[in-house]
């Protein structure tokens, strides 16, 4: 068995990055930039008033006051802008540019006024409540770079940069392969023996969240020559082709010579994990040039997802350009303990609250492989050693959040 580590790094340094598309505004959230974006303009572009008030020269107020200034002139966002005459002050609103001659803005609740003047206590410092240019970019300088995932905070600073389409990474193509005679699509009629099956469902929404597009094939019955034939209509305009189930050593596990048939070749078999240990990676060389990716997840439900979430995303973020394909960890305090063998590395699913002001993960009481209900109810993983042969309440361990998968 190869450690989870190494595994993980030799799936990534395969990972060649997509091509690039362009897309709109509106079709960019969830994707990876394939350019970096610079300001054409500094940003803001001009010194603007950050409250209603009056611009003033703060020059006019020197010495103790009360001072008394007439009013001339308004200044409203989007709106021609007057000049400030030396001793007076101009009406201003919140994001209207500052006129030329005025340093400081006095926010209309520190002003009285009395028709056209206003009376001011205190001068205020140059610069009060002025937003000046550049205060968030200079101009040239690289807002949003090459690799960054698009949140919708990066989509819309994208907009202010006035970009109405980016340049990201296209989808990575995903197709997912089920084996098994055992299963039946859910609500459809079937055998006793038979199961409706989920792990197809999983494997699909979470590729799509990690920015793919996803075909399902058809089942695959566990006949060694359908199999090679249907992995071979995989291999057909994929990035990524994921197998479920099949990939053991059984008699009916005929995914694995299925691949070999196919011609994928197998970088590696078999991880130290817990839940997941017949994972089997490889890759099948395209006439074209490059490579589809080939991730053999094992079939029973909770170690199908763990090996996704843990290979199959990465994976996907990578080929994308993305300059963050492994989720973040975060340090939790175990709620619950276990013993265990050594020799894996294991990824207890948990769920997360806040206790006594820290983040504590509660250790879900059925951690079998089988357990399609461990991931509807966790949303964090534990990530315990391999040397690690106990997990006691309280201890501080690393966690991965399902959300940030």
């Amino acid at each position: 068995m190869i450690p989870f580590e190494e595994a993980l790094a030799r799936l990534l340094a395969t990972a060649v990055p997509v091509g690039p598309e362009r897309v709109s505004l509106d079709d960019a959230a969830g994707r990876v930039l394939a350019e970096d974006i610079a300001a054409a303009d500094a940003m803001p572009a001009f010194d603007y008033s950050s409250m209603d008030g009056y611009a003033v020269a703060s020059a006019d107020l020197a010495g103790s006051g009360p001072f008394t200034l007439p009013v001339r002139g308004e200044s409203a966002a989007g709106r021609p802008l007057p000049a400030l005459d030396p001793g007076t002050a101009c009406r201003i609103f919140t994001g209207a540019r500052l006129p030329p001659g005025s340093d400081a803005v006095v926010p209309q609740e520190d002003a009285a006024r009395s028709g056209d003047e206003i009376t001011v206590r205190e001068a205020p410092r140059p610069g009060a409540w002025v937003r000046r240019r550049g205060a968030d970019l200079a101009q040239g300088a690289v807002a949003l770079r090459r690799g960054a995932r698009l949140t919708p905070g990066k989509v819309a600073l994208a907009a202010a940069l006035d970009r109405p389409a980016l340049l990201v990474a296209r989808r990575p193509v995903v197709t997912v392969l089920c084996s098994g005679d055992e299963l039946r699509a859910p609500g459809s009629p079937g055998a006793a023996g038979t199961v409706a099956e989920s792990n197809s469902y999983f494997v699909a929404a979470t590729a799509r969240a990690a920015g793919a597009a996803v075909r399902v094939a058809p089942f695959v019955p566990d006949d060694a020559a359908r199999a090679a034939e249907a992995v071979s209509t995989a291999l057909r305009g994929s990035d990524l082709v994921v197998t479920v189930g099949g990939v053991s050593v059984g008699d009916h596990d005929v995914i694995r010579p299925a691949l070999e048939a196919a011609g994928v070749t197998l970088d590696f078999w078999r991880v130290a994990i817990k839940p997941g240990k017949p994972l089997a990676v490889g890759h099948a060389e395209l006439s074209r040039g490059g490579a589809v990716h080939v991730l053999g997840l094992p079939g029973n439900p909770a170690s199908a997802s763990l090996t996704f979430v843990l290979f199959g995303v990465p994976l996907l973020r990578a080929l994308q350009g993305d300059h963050a394909p492994l989720p973040p960890r975060v340090v939790v305090r175990a709620a619950g303990s276990l013993r265990r063998q050594t020799g894996r590395a294991e990824f207890l699913r948990a769920r997360l609250e806040i206790a006594g002001g820290e983040l504590v993960a509660r250790i879900s009481a059925n951690q079998a492989s089988g357990a399609v209900t461990s991931f509807a109810e966790a949303d964090a993983l534990i990530v315990v050693p391999a040397d690690r042969d106990r997990i006691d309440d309280g201890d501080r361990l690393q966690a991965i959040r399902l959300a940030e998968i």
